[in-house]
């Protein structure tokens, strides 16, 4: 029986490598001083009859860029204590919650001078040093399971993030970082079910929850179910608007149409109403139980009111897509643009998330830039950023991981933002299997 998820663009490496002086086509802008790191499923061994997408060991891969140069590419997997006994080396230790031990595979995020690769469902965040090998793991002085997306609040430096775990029961978790990186605050979000919830949004004053009809399925997990979830038929969809310094009693509910999310693009306060920008899926886990893989999603705009309960949701752009990236520096506040990878749907109406373009939106006054890539090439997420905090929303570059399938190997592509022309290309010496997602750590 064959899986996608294990063939091709998204075929595992079985090496480590560490290479040095890597070779650059056109310029490197000089203010990139830092490493790009991106994490993904790197599985050590999988049956494909039942492997699913989300499930394999996390490895992340790291570019360090400087002065114009890229100084050096790294692969490594999470070392787990289950990924360091199949290597044949000593569990880097660190704490245990909820008898999950799973190798971080899905976000890399640096915050308070460390590195972290993350991941949900129960899972504890794993420490990584400078070079990415893996230090151990860790609660942050309070967590019991922690998110793939944690927020942070651009004025305060702390990281929000709500959490599930099918062991909790029917609740979710929302929890604070401080800026040195501490947990300062958690609270128990009763819920309808044991959902799947892969995001959140922040704004200036809320944290959204979503409460979606993909829930812990116990007769999945008895049936060796590698993901036991699945997509519930008839249950009603929910996002809640919690305050930010409030307590369970305080969220307000809001139906929206049933549906699953996994990404959130932005949030923002607009008076009384929240607007809020998310990737849209009809369904998940209903018929394609090794991946996300239920139709095109698309891009949307919620428009919330907490008083009234009432949910305006309008269509931003029909076609398929996903990993909504957009200028951090807005998190929480209005934006103009994001960019999204962009999706290819089969007559069938099934989606692989193996694209080859990549999607500019100007929001504010409509329309987009599309650039695509070679037919032999797969692209991943795309991140944004600027040189420095004065440059404008929507200027500086955009950076991600492009694979060639006629060379078999992958390139870090660095784009103009505005005009996804291409300024320099990175050449890896090795493929990046098809994964999640990166971020930027500065020096």
């Amino acid at each position: 029986m064959g899986n996608r998820y294990l063939d091709g663009a998204y075929a595992p490496v079985r090496e480590e490598f560490t290479t040095f002086d890597l070779a650059v086509t056109g310029t490197l802008p000089p203010w990139l001083d830092g490493r790009y790191l991106r994490n993904g499923p790197n599985p050590m061994a999988a049956d494909p009859a039942t492997y699913h997408w989300f499930t394999g060991e996390g490895m992340v891969h790291g570019i360090r860029l400087r002065d114009g140069s890229a100084q050096w590419y790294r692969n490594r997997w999470v070392r787990s204590r289950s990924v360091a006994e199949a290597l044949g080396e000593p569990a880097p230790g660190g704490p245990v919650s909820n008898g999950m031990d799973f190798a971080c595979n899905t976000n890399v995020i640096g915050h308070a001078g460390r590195a972290f690769a993350i991941v949900e469902a129960g899972s504890l965040p794993y420490e990584l040093n400078e070079e990415l090998d893996t230090l151990g793991s860790t609660d942050l002085g309070g967590l019991t399971g922690y998110t793939a997306h944690p927020k942070r609040d651009p004025a305060t430096g702390e990281l929000h993030a709500v959490s599930y775990h099918w062991g909790w029961g029917e609740e979710v978790r929302y929890s604070v970082i401080d800026a040195e990186g501490t947990v300062r605050r958690t609270v128990a979000i009763p819920t309808t079910g044991s959902p799947m919830l892969h995001d959140c949004a922040l704004t200036e004053s809320n944290v959204l929850i979503f409460d979606l009809p993909c829930d812990f399925d116990l007769d999945a997990a008895m049936g060796g179910a590698e993901l036991p979830y699945r997509w519930k038929e008839g249950e009603a969809a929910r996002v809640g608007v919690l305050p930010r310094h409030g307590d369970a009693v305080d969220i307000r509910w809001c139906e929206v149409e049933p549906c699953y999310v996994f990404h959130t693009l932005n949030a923002y306060d607009d008076g009384d109403r929240v607007v809020l920008d998310v990737i849209r899926h009809d369904r998940m886990f209903a018929t394609d139980l090794h991946g996300p893989n239920e139709g095109p999603p698309t891009l949307e705009r919620w428009l919330i009111d907490p008083t009234s309960g009432k949910v305006i949701e309008e269509t931003l752009d029909d076609r398929p897509q996903e990993f909504p990236r957009g200028d951090e520096r807005r998190l929480g506040s209005s934006h103009r643009y994001g960019w999204t990878v962009a999706l290819t749907a089969a007559p069938d109406g099934s989606v692989d998330f193996g694209a080859n373009a990549l999607i500019r939106h100007d929001l504010a006054k409509g329309g987009s830039t599309r650039r695509q890539f070679g037919p032999s090439t797969v692209c991943g997420e795309f991140i944004y950023l600027t040189p420095d905090e004065a440059t404008p929303e929507g200027e500086g570059v955009v950076m991600g991981l492009v694979y060639d399938a006629d060379r078999n190997v992958s390139d870090l592509m660095v784009l103009d933002a505005a005009s996804l022309e291409t300024l320099a290309t990175v050449h890896l010496p090795a493929r990046v299997p098809n994964g999640f997602h990166g971020n930027w750590l500065p020096a």
